[in-house]
């Protein structure tokens, strides 16, 4: 069987609680149960301690349906992939950052069976805007034939390098790329420094290929400085997430939506997992 073919098949034995009537972490169904499937980056499991593959079952035990490795875990490729098949939990995702060689990161990520690659357009303020705008163009058509031949899409991020940074920017930049393995890894939390997340998400519409979730607190980033925005926990700033979700069943979005929060040992790791189930109905 083909490396791809088998994460597939053991992905389900996993994401397979993704479809069933009910959340592991939680024991009850919402309306996005079987729709979206839950994820948390690898990172930020903090349990040294424990191999990759025990913190593999950690995640799969806290009630997540996979996980999202960096590039640079590469050089542990073997480790990963057999944490994947021992384990039945799916890495979905390689994050790439702004690192401009995605030919690598799609390769890496269908070497462990993921499907998508997360790139951040880096801004050089120092130079004219469009400069960076035909920059990112290159670097990501230059990555498409190693994604269309994967099969991995690279999608682009909102995050405060302020480049895109308006729904209208991150729409006219996925379809100028206009490429059926190219799309928007759409982030809740980052958002909201410059609009309203359910605006985003029925802008976007089908261009958002999977979401990153963190809060958002305007109270706290209006007292405390502008990145205390992020310090409340999920549910518990100011994000609308009913409307997040209303928004979310108006595209018909369905797949992965991965924590990115700050990270912890098992219990915190569990909490997160019980917090996304609140914030998205799982």
């Amino acid at each position: 069987m083909q490396r791809r073919s088998f994460f597939a098949t053991s992905a389900g034995l996993v994401s397979g609680v993704a479809v069933s009537s009910f959340s592991p972490s939680t024991g009850r169904a919402g309306e996005f149960t079987g729709v979206i499937k839950k994820g948390v980056k690898f990172h930020m499991v903090d349990e040294p301690a424990l191999s990759i593959e025990d913190r593999f079952r950690l995640i799969a035990d806290a009630g997540f349906d996979g996980t999202e490795l960096r590039t640079a875990e590469k050089e542990n490729l073997s480790e990963y992939t057999s944490a994947v098949e021992k384990t039945g939990l799916p890495v979905h995702g390689i994050v790439n950052s702004s690192n401009p060689d995605l030919a690598t990161a799609v390769a890496f990520a269908s070497d462990v069976g993921a499907s998508s690659v997360l790139y951040v357009a880096p801004y050089d303020r120092k130079k004219p805007l469009m400069e960076s705008w035909n920059h990112n163009l290159a670097v990501i058509r230059t990555g498409l034939p190693a994604a269309e031949k994967h099969e991995v899409k690279i999608l682009v991020e909102n995050v405060w390098a302020s480049f895109l940074i308006s729904a209208l920017d991150m729409e006219r930049f996925v379809d100028e790329v206009d490429h059926p393995w190219f799309g928007a890894y759409y982030d809740v939390g980052n958002n909201v420094r410059w609009g309203v997340p359910q605006h985003w998400i029925e802008i976007l519409g089908d261009r958002i290929g999977k979401l990153d979730i963190k809060e958002w607190d305007e109270k706290r980033h209006r007292d405390e400085g502008l990145r205390a925005g992020f310090g409340s926990e999920l549910g518990e700033g100011t994000i609308d997430w009913a409307a997040v979700r209303a928004s979310l069943k108006t595209i018909g979005f369905s797949g992965w939506a991965t924590a990115e929060v700050r990270g912890g040992d098992r219990k915190r790791i569990a909490d997160i997992a019980r917090r996304m189930d609140e914030v998205l109905d799982l």
